[in-house]
């Protein structure tokens, strides 16, 4: 048997369209040749974005790039943004019944015999001309207050943290579909060169530093190709893996190395229209021009020392989240599209006195001075920030209630979260929760209304963008979606 003739002869509908002339490997190829064949905008609006899809953004956007604070685990809204002063005289009551409404618990708190109300602990002060109230666990959120706008009435539809993060990312709970950095940077492509569309960081809290595990596909491209996925930056040693040159081996050998390596795939990509070969050849460069893109850019050694007294203490220590938060303008400075910071340690089952100091004080000094940064250098009108975690936290306690101390269980019927920048209007607080801060009284905002909302800003018609999978077509959020138009500027 000749095995080189039995492979030519075994052509699969894949093999056929990719050695078409009109076929997807030459697309592919065409596309990495020269992107701005791909790259026209609607309206004549004029993109030196390289990739993306033709067309887009559908109309003008308000804003050039994202960085997005998520804050995983679940921020509890009546501790922090949705003050609920009448709690006080119901300490310790049992939630009613008709405030519960038969709702679905967790597996933690299903077998309690009684759901005791747990008032904040905390002491809230209207801000701005807004006059939001703020806790006193925020004091620099508050002194932004007139820049952001507060949602309290944000609701999902998954009750635990892992469908839930899945949810708010991806637009389902069920892993598997695309994230939505992965969604702008198939969408709208990368404005700078040398450096991913779509980058992530993490970093883990003081307030609860073992807590719910974070998983690569939150930042994956699902059935998108995964040259579209996020490219997470570690916190020690080189930012991503294999970005220094090995011992022995020169600039120049690597360079030569990679050339080689290209006209091979090349080949391959012409053989068999493999799209993910396409995203290899991407990959290998890109991986190569970060070797210089990256070292510069993680190099704090030229910030005043102003940035890092905006930042607090521990904007100097790597892994931190106010470290990546300068880090975050940086890259937001370098035109990167969509910049995700993870912050863990929200989830506050036991005592959210004694957890919730430690993540307020990561947080709230390094978000508050990365909207006044930005600010300052006259990026925050083009700049979306959004800043939330994956659902809000009961007002009745989990466990034992003191005076002192009191746990909360998870809560997607409401939950608090803030955007500030590009295309929002400032100074806002929108939608209304009950006395118990338990169900949504006036314009909840469902998660995929709010991912229709981000998109908006960037430019995007959320039911415009799609992407053909297994016969259907997918957006973020899926068949859903309307327009959150009072917190548009």
């Amino acid at each position: 048997m000749n095995l080189d003739h039995e492979h030519k002869l075994m052509l699969t509908r894949r093999q056929f369209f990719g050695k078409t002339a009109t076929g997807i490997g030459a697309a592919a190829l065409a596309s990495l040749l020269n992107p701005n064949l791909f790259g026209s905008v609607a309206g004549g609006l004029d993109s030196s974005a390289h990739g993306g899809l033709a067309g887009l953004p559908h109309f003008a956007p308000k804003a050039k790039r994202i960085i997005y604070l998520f804050q995983s685990g679940g921020p509890s809204q009546m501790d922090l943004f949705d003050y609920k002063p009448g709690l006080r005289e119901k300490y310790s009551e049992d939630l009613p019944d008709s405030i519960r409404q038969g709702q679905r618990l967790t597996g933690m708190t299903s077998n309690q015999k009684t759901f005791p109300v747990a008032p904040s602990i905390y002491k809230f002060k209207q801000h701005g001309k807004s006059g939001a109230w703020i806790s006193e666990m925020l004091p620099h959120t508050a002194k932004v207050a007139d820049d952001i706008c507060i949602i309290r009435s944000m609701h999902t539809e998954a009750i635990n943290h892992d469908p839930a993060i899945t949810f708010i990312q991806t637009g389902s709970q069920i892993a598997g579909r695309p994230c939505m950095g992965s969604w702008f940077s198939y969408g709208l492509g990368s404005e700078n060169k040398d450096l991913p569309a779509f980058i992530v960081m993490i970093s883990r809290g003081t307030g609860r530093k073992v807590d719910q595990p974070l998983y690569d596909r939150l930042w994956g491209s699902g059935f998108l190709p995964s040259r579209y996925q996020g490219v997470k930056f570690r916190s020690n040693g080189d930012p991503v893996l294999y970005l220094s040159d090995p011992p022995g081996l020169s600039g120049k050998a690597r360079r030569s190395m990679l050339d080689d390596i290209g006209k091979l795939n090349e080949i391959n990509l012409k053989a068999y229209g493999d799209p993910e070969i396409a995203t290899r050849i991407a990959q290998y460069e890109m991986a190569y021009k970060m070797q210089s893109s990256v070292p510069d850019l993680t190099d704090l050694s030229s910030e005043p020392e102003s940035t890092f007294e905006m930042y607090g203490p521990e904007s100097r220590t790597p892994g931190t989240y106010a470290y990546n938060c300068v880090l975050a303008r940086r890259l937001a400075e370098r035109d990167v599209r969509f910049i995700q910071l993870y912050h863990i340690g929200w989830d506050h089952h036991e005592s959210v006195p004694r957890q919730m100091p430690g993540q307020c004080s990561d947080t709230d000094q390094p978000s508050a001075a990365l909207i006044k940064d930005l600010k300052q250098r006259g990026m925050f009108d083009d700049t979306l920030i959004v800043w939330g975690g994956e659902f809000g936290r009961t007002v009745y306690t989990q466990g034992t209630l003191s005076k002192e101390s009191y746990g909360r269980d998870h809560h997607p019927r409401c939950f608090s979260m803030w955007l500030a920048g590009g295309g929002i209007k400032p100074g806002t607080v929108y939608g209304e929760t009950d006395d118990y801060s338990y169900n949504i009284t006036r314009d909840p905002v469902h998660v995929h209304d709010l991912n229709a909302t981000i998109l908006n800003c960037m430019g995007i018609d959320h039911t415009r963008m799609t992407f053909k999978y297994q016969g259907r077509h997918h957006r973020i959020t899926d068949v859903h979606g309307e327009l959150v138009k009072g917190i548009l500027a």
